[in-house]
């Protein structure tokens, strides 16, 4: 049997870092709790009153508690990742869940776990929503099938709920000013596009909603989805009846009917924010539309920009995939405008798991002090650029002086356990048996068929503790599964949220740094590190803060890592920008950055590499040595792709100034060859440079190629293959 649809999503789990102090949740009578362990390694402690909670696999210990409850010991330290418990609530009442941990510094690798919390509603029982995000000004719940116009004052929030899963929930906004006064401003889908730039606006992070004055009414502060539609209309009785449905309930009508009361004009057909509805516009332009992505308490948070009255609806199409084939719910919230609530998108690692929200690091109040102008990368806010420096002047200092910069999204995971080497020996394509202690290497993480996963570095701190750091969050779980599947003793804990770093480049980066860092003698000082080395020290001395620096980096300069926990971030960017001032450190943005590691031919996830691309085309076939001969996950196919190769990444330069940009198609006369991964105007070079994936028949450097632009005829931009780095190819700068 071929299922048509997917079935329902199950509500995302409520996600419990170790360390973050106690939590409470309310319970229901007829509920269900699972208790599950994410990372392994993680004791914790669950109180209830007495008579709330039954355990029911496995069996819990029950420690004397206070009196009157309920204490339950959750796993212990050498818990592996994935265990559970159940239990089943027996009445309603409120449970803590504490995970004690203490903070990990740098040279340790005592990450905290977290656990995951499934609540499975009662048989007969109210749905379970989203934890609230402050309090709850007013409630608003939309059944399903029909629509609700409320009220909400400038500044307030609106949070908008889809209560079971794949509902669209269509949105309207007026201003309530100009509505007293008999004027009709609502959200205007053309003015929307034109002002955002976009054919089709989609709801995004710092996405503004106007009407046809060019007024914003609404913005979008967080959204766990990520797949809207905005702005067809909401449905209308002309589509039921065209598709034989006459008569059927549609959202126009039912706005029409809820805004009677407000003095708007009935319409056939309302132009409206369809939050939660799935389309896609086609390259010829159709839009077509699927199942929902939206999840049980899957949301979207606007913020009111002015007094609005606002409707919102439980889409009525019950005979597409549109709703799921079944309309349900929808639950509006709506919080005071001095909550304190942060902007973001949600990210989530796997189907299944918690949504996560973009995050600040521990940087994130001194960047903005310098005037960082900040974007979403990776589910962190880091700078792209700085107000009063600019791309180009932070380019230029790291160059010539020096630039400090946030890479606090880097995904960290601590590997420890007897097995630890022999795991990272079968997940990397480097030889991990020849990495010392206090040494770092580079290397691919690759599929079986020889896709590249992520590229990583890998530190080695301990004979049996490592620490790998890459882009991906999903390589933590790749590698836990992997340990099973092999059954490896090994535990791999994510530590991104320990550890916090900025990167210190440039030909003064080491002038500035040896002063500040102390090491003790057991430790190499800054002087004396070398390229992929790291040392363990403290910033202002040896009762100073506990940091680890590594000589990295990701611009082609000398340059360091410094890395320590998010509470201490505020005192050593405090020391590091006060000692860097003397040599003209300025800070330095995603923007700039990009730039400089495509001169330096630096390779970039879902740029150079993706699961579709091999090491060698990637550019990083050395991260595949020859040498290793024990077995590696994708060995065998890499073996073959080494003997074989298709295509080769190669640079290009031009001496036009025409603008080169990511999958701009390269040509050999009418052939297209490949494709861009990269490329900018070197700043240094003055010349537009790139990096290519071409095939290797015409990869030789010297030859000639073509860019193709417009139709890919019209317009040839001519372009020399070259050998890569463009700047600096022997490293002789970063090896210094």
């Amino acid at each position: 049997m071929t299922l048509l649809f997917a079935p329902q999503h199950k509500a995302a789990p409520v996600r419990v870092a170790g360390g973050s102090g106690p939590r409470r949740f309310t319970v229901r009578a007829g509920e269900g709790l699972e208790v599950i362990t994410v990372d392994g390694g993680q004791a914790g402690v669950l109180a209830a009153p007495e008579g709330v909670l039954r355990a029911v696999v496995p069996q819990q210990p029950a420690p004397q508690g206070a009196e009157g409850e309920s204490l339950y010991a959750l796993f212990t330290a050498d818990e592996q990742a994935g265990a559970g418990c159940r239990f089943d609530v027996l009445a309603d009442g409120e449970i803590v869940l504490d995970l004690p941990a203490e903070d990990m510094m740098p040279d340790q690798s005592n990450a905290p776990g977290a656990y995951d919390l499934h609540f499975t509603p009662a048989p007969e029982g109210p749905e379970r929503l989203p934890e609230p995000l402050a309090p709850i000004v007013q409630d608003v719940r939309v059944p399903a099938a029909t629509a609700v116009c409320y009220r909400v004052r400038k500044g307030d929030y609106i949070q908008i709920i889809d209560v079971a899963g794949r509902q669209c929930s269509d949105f309207l906004a007026f201003d309530a000013q100009a509505l007293a006064q008999g004027q009709e401003y609502g959200l205007d889908a053309t003015a929307t596009r034109t002002v955002q730039g976009h054919a089709l606006p989609v709801p995004g992070l710092h996405g503004r909603f106007l009407d046809s004055r060019l007024q914003p009414l609404v913005e979008v502060v967080q959204d766990t989805v990520g797949r809207h539609d905005a702005f067809l209309l909401a449905c209308t009785a002309k589509y039921y009846d065209d598709t034989g449905y006459p008569g059927h309930a549609n959202c126009s009508d039912n706005f029409n009917a809820v805004l009677q009361g407000e003095g708007l004009t009935p319409r056939s057909g309302w132009p409206a924010i369809n939050f939660f509805f799935n389309t896609q516009v086609q390259e010829c332009g159709a839009i077509t539309s699927a199942e929902p992505w939206s999840r049980p308490g899957d949301y979207v948070l606007l913020r009111a920009l002015t007094d609005l009255v606002c409707a919102s609806s439980s889409c009525a199409d019950d005979v597409t995939e549109a709703n799921g084939w079944q309309p349900t719910d929808i639950h509006v919230r709506i919080y005071d405008r001095d909550s304190a609530i942060s902007s973001g998108v949600a990210h989530r690692m796997t189907p299944q798991a918690p949504a996560i929200m973009t995050r600040q690091s521990g940087f994130h109040s001194d960047l903005a002090a310098q005037g960082a102008q900040f974007v979403e990368y990776k589910g962190f806010w880091l700078p792209a650029r700085f107000e009063g420096y600019g791309a180009v002047a932070e380019y230029w200092a790291c160059r010539t002086r020096a630039c400090v910069m946030d890479l606090s999204a880097l995904r960290k995971f601590e590997i420890t356990g007897p097995d630890a080497q022999a795991l990272l020996q079968l997940a990397a394509t480097r030889d991990i048996l020849k990495l010392a202690v206090g040494q770092v290497v580079y290397t691919a993480l690759c599929y079986p068929h020889g896709g590249m996963l992520d590229d990583a570095t890998v530190f080695r701190l301990a004979p049996q503790a490592f620490r790998l750091v890459c882009g991906d969050e999903y390589c933590g779980e790749w590698l836990r599964a992997l340990a099973v599947e092999h059954g490896l003793h090994a535990f791999v804990r994510p530590s991104t949220d320990q550890l916090h770093n900025i990167s210190v480049q440039g030909p003064q980066s080491r002038a500035i740094l040896a002063p500040l860092i102390w090491t003790p003698p057991t430790q190499p000082d800054i002087a004396a590190l070398k390229w992929f080395r790291f040392t363990i020290g403290r910033v202002g001395g040896p009762s100073g803060v506990p940091v680890l620096v590594s000589r990295t980096g990701y611009t082609g300069e000398l340059g360091y890592e410094i890395w320590c926990h998010p509470r201490h971030a505020h005192a050593v960017w405090e020391a590091v920008w006060a000692a860097g001032q003397p040599e003209g450190m300025v800070p330095l943005g995603l923007d700039a950055l990009d730039w400089l590691r495509i001169e330096a031919g630096l390779a970039f996830a879902a740029y150079e590499f993706c699961s579709e691309t091999d090491p060698f085309e990637a550019g990083i076939g050395f991260a595949v040595p020859a040498s290793k001969t024990d077995d590696f996950i994708g060995s065998q196919a890499l073996a073959q792709r080494r003997q074989a190769p298709r295509r080769k990444l190669v640079g290009l330069e031009s001496l036009s100034n025409e603008h080169l940009a990511h999958g701009d198609a390269v040509y050999d006369g009418r052939a297209r060859v490949g494709s861009i991964t990269s490329a900018c105007l070197s700043p240094v070079l003055g010349k537009s440079i790139a990096l290519a994936r071409v095939d290797t028949a015409v990869a030789e450097s010297g030859r000639m190629l073509e860019i193709g632009q417009l139709d890919g005829l019209q317009k040839r931009i001519p372009v020399k293959v070259t050998s890569f780095p463009a700047y600096d190819p022997d490293k002789s700068r970063v090896r210094s």
